[in-house]
C-alpha cells in the first residue's frame, strides 16, 4: 500500500520516541534543515534531550506525555524498536507516525522476523521457535550446535547463549528464563554485512551500499565502507532482499537489515532494525546524505535522494572501556592525538557515565580510498589502546 505524500515543511516540529544517541543524531540532522525536534524520554540527561528544544521527561506509555507529543509535533518517529506498540498506536491515531506500529511489532520479535523472511522468500539461518512451556528436547538435533536467542529484547549480544547439544540447550533456555526463544543453527560465517535503506510514504526507496561489519563480544566494533569482501553480486542481492523486506512491511522511514555471508557464498538475513543503525553512522561523514537526514526526509514526506559516498570510511565504536586505564582508574582518552589524524571525525554522545560495554560514541575515519581509511583507523586503535583488526 502507498499513501499520499504530504510534505511537512521546515519550521514544523518533528517528534522522536526515545532519547539515546540515535535520537540525538536524528535531532541534529533535522535541526540543520530548520525543523524543531521534541523528544519523549524519561531521563533528563539523555543524549537526545541535551540537544532538543522540547524534552518530555516521561515514560513511553505516559498518556498525557504522548498526547502532548502529538499536540506539539507534525509527525513522530522512533529511536529504537522496543517502544510499546500501544503507545505508538495512540500516536498513529493523531498524526503521521513512521515507521508504523505494525512494522515495529514485527521487528520486536525474532520469531515474527523469521516468519516474515519465510513469507517473502528471503533466506535466513535454519532455526526453530521455542515457545514458553514447550519441550526443548523436541528440537531437531540437526540445529545443534546453535545459538539460542530470546525472541524479544535482546541486543548487543544480550539475551543469547551458545549451545552445543540438547543438554546445553535445556540449560541455556532455563538460564534465559524459559521465555520465547529462537534457536539458530551455528553456521560457517565468512563475514557480516548490513544494508541501510530509506522508504517514503509513496513507496519510493533508496539504499546505501552495504557496509561490512566486525563484531567483538557481540557488539559492533567496526564497519567498513566500501565493504572489502562484498562482491557486486552479493551487494545487489543484499540490497534487493532489504528492499523486499521494506516493501513486505509497508515500511516508511530508515530500515537496516543485517546479513550473514557464509563461506560457501550464501547470503542469509539475520535481523531487522526499524531505525538508523550503528553500522550506518559513517554516512554522516562519508556520504552527501546521511541515514539520519533520510530519516527526517522520509518522516516529513520530502524527496529521498540516492546517497552518494564521496569518501571511503572505517567507523569504530567507542565503548566505555576506553575511559579506564589498565588499573581500572577512570581517565579521559587522548582525544587530541586522535583528532590530529587526518580524516578523523569524533562523535561523542554526551553520556556522563562511562561503563564497560556502553556505547559512548564513535569515530569515523575517512580518506580518498579504503586503504588510507583503514590506516587511519588502525592508527586510532593504537592511540586508544584498541586491539587492531
Amino acid at each position: 500500500m502507498t499513501r499520499p505524500t504530504r510534505f511537512i515543511a521546515p519550521g514544523a516540529t518533528l517528534g522522536v520516541l526515545g532519547g539515546g544517541q540515535l535520537g540525538r543524531m536524528f535531532a541534529q540532522a533535522a535541526q540543520s534543515a530548520g525543523y524543531g525536534v521534541a523528544v519523549l524520554e524519561a531521563d533528563e540527561a539523555a543524549p537526545a534531550a541535551q540537544v532538543t528544544g522540547i524534552h518530555l521527561d516521561a515514560r513511553y506509555d505516559d498518556l498525557p506525555a504522548l498526547d502532548r507529543l502529538a499536540h506539539d509535533c507534525a509527525a513522530v518517529t522512533v529511536e529504537f524498536e522496543n517502544i510499546p506498540v500501544d503507545a505508538m498506536r495512540r500516536l498513529e491515531a493523531r498524526l503521521p507516525l513512521a515507521p508504523s506500529p505494525a512494522a515495529v511489532a514485527v521487528c520486536q520479535d525474532r520469531a515474527q522476523e523469521k516468519a516474515l523472511f519465510g513469507r517473502l522468500g528471503v533466506a535466513c539461518a535454519p532455526h526453530a521457535v521455542l515457545a514458553a512451556g514447550s519441550d526443548p528436547a523436541a528440537v531437531d538435533p540437526a540445529l545443534l550446535p546453535g545459538i539460542l536467542k530470546t525472541s524479544r529484547l535482546g541486543y548487543d549480544g544480550k539475551g543469547q547463549a551458545i549451545v552445543a547439544d540438547a543438554t546445553g540447550l535445556a540449560a541455556a533456555w532455563r538460564g534465559l528464563g524459559g521465555v520465547d526463544c529462537v534457536l539458530e543453527q551455528r553456521l560457517d560465517l565468512d563475514f557480516e554485512l548490513s544494508v541501510v535503506l530509506a522508504r517514503g510514504h509513496d513507496g519510493a526507496a533508496v539504499a546505501f551500499a552495504p557496509q561490512q561489519n566486525l563484531h567483538r563480544s557481540g557488539i559492533l566494533f567496526a564497519s567498513f565502507a566500501p565493504a572489502p569482501s562484498v562482491t557486486p553480486a552479493v551487494a545487489a542481492a543484499a540490497q534487493a532482499a532489504a528492499l523486499r523486506i521494506a516493501e513486505g512491511l509497508d515500511y516508511v522511514g530508515v530500515l537496516c537489515v543485517e546479513f550473514f555471508v557464509l563461506r560457501d557464498g550464501r547470503l542469509l538475513a539475520n535481523e531487522i532494525a526499524p531505525r538508523p543503525h550503528n553500522s550506518g553512522h559513517h554516512t554522516i561523514d562519508s556520504c552527501d546524505v546521511s541515514q539520519f537526514e533520510l530519516q527526517w526526509r522520509a518522516l516529513a514526506g520530502a524527496p529521498l535522494p540516492q546517497p552518494r559516498q564521496h569518501s571511503a570510511a572505517v567507523m569504530l565504536n567507542l565503548l566505555g572501556d576506553l575511559w579506564f586505564d589498565a588499573a581500572g582508574r577512570q581517565r579521559e582518552p587522548d582525544w587530541a592525538a586522535v583528532l590530529a589524524l587526518a580524516g578523523a571525525h569524533l562523535h561523542l554522545y554526551g553520556k556522563r557515565d562511562p561503563r564497560r560495554g556502553r556505547k559512548m560514541g564513535h569515530l569515523t575515519c575517512t580518506a580518498a580510498d579504503a586503504a588510507a581509511a583503514r590506516d587511519t583507523a588502525l592508527a586510532a586503535c593504537g592511540i586508544l589502546g584498541l586491539e587492531p583488526f
